[in-house]
């Protein structure tokens, strides 16, 4: 079968399932595993991936996505081509296991899908599907996710990484929104007072994520994550990504919900 990836997290689960050598093309961003996207054909970036250059690798299949505003007009552009496509929308963690066994069927290794789907829910929800990592008495952390510093933008209810904040024992100030993502006010975040901020900053490479320009945000500097210094970087490759990389986003948030934690313990004596 000839595949053809448009985003990071397709190419990442095809990978994972074992199909790897059936990719024949992958988007640009495409950049794990990176021994088997390094030498395969480019077909363009998120919004502007070329369709023209997609039809060309001839592809048995086209894994797309409908996650974020505009990729409807990719779908269109795939769909007008006549070209055989699967583009779920990804909102929740139950959404990107989901996409897992669905992308499995396609590949004709549904017991792969399953048993990778088991593992990463098994990983992030306890084997006894328990989401809480804590007792009832146990204070919720406020995590506060940045997607983008100008302007800041943070998760809302529909997103898997508030599904992740909530699996790690934490909460997302911003959680109780019906939106994917928005931008937010200093006063917003000062009201949050969130424990910790995690940079994640969309398309920017990890070793680029910058504290400074946190600790920079005069407005912010009452909140108990500036005032306890805690700033986090989070590599938008496990939190941005729905595929089997979010279970390392998932340690990650509860690494720095146990600190939190801990601070708390600490400061209680």
């Amino acid at each position: 079968m000839r595949v053809v990836s448009l985003n990071c997290s397709n190419t990442e689960i095809v990978a994972a399932l074992g199909r790897g050598e059936w990719l024949v093309g992958v988007d640009d961003d495409s950049d794990h595993p990176a021994e088997l996207v390094a030498g395969l054909p480019r077909v363009g970036r998120d919004l502007d991936v070329d369709v023209a250059k997609v039809a060309a690798l001839k592809p048995d299949l086209v894994l797309a996505s409908d996650t974020v505003p505009g990729h409807d007009q990719v779908i269109a552009r795939l769909r007008e081509a006549e070209l055989p496509f699967i583009a779920p929308e990804t909102i929740s963690f139950d959404d990107v296991l989901g996409d897992v066994r669905a992308i499995a069927e396609r590949l004709g290794v549904r017991e792969r899908g399953e048993a990778l789907a088991t593992a990463m829910e098994t990983e992030v929800r306890g084997a006894s599907g328990d989401v809480r990592f804590r007792r009832e008495e146990d204070p919720r952390h406020r995590i506060l996710v940045e997607w983008w510093p100008r302007p800041v933008i943070v998760p809302g209810r529909l997103s898997w990484v508030t599904d992740l904040i909530v699996a790690a024992g934490g909460v997302n100030p911003f959680g109780d929104e019906e939106v994917k993502s928005r931008p937010v006010l200093d006063e917003e975040v000062v009201a949050a007072d969130p424990d910790a901020v995690v940079i994640s900053w969309c398309g920017v490479k990890t070793e680029h994520y910058r504290e400074d320009v946190v600790r920079a945000r005069a407005a912010w500097a009452s909140t108990t994550a500036l005032r306890q210094g805690r700033i986090r970087r989070v590599p938008e490759a496990f939190l941005g990504r729905p595929g089997p990389r979010l279970v390392e986003g998932f340690r990650a948030l509860r690494a720095i919900v146990e600190e939190c934690r801990a601070w708390r313990s600490s400061a209680s004596r």
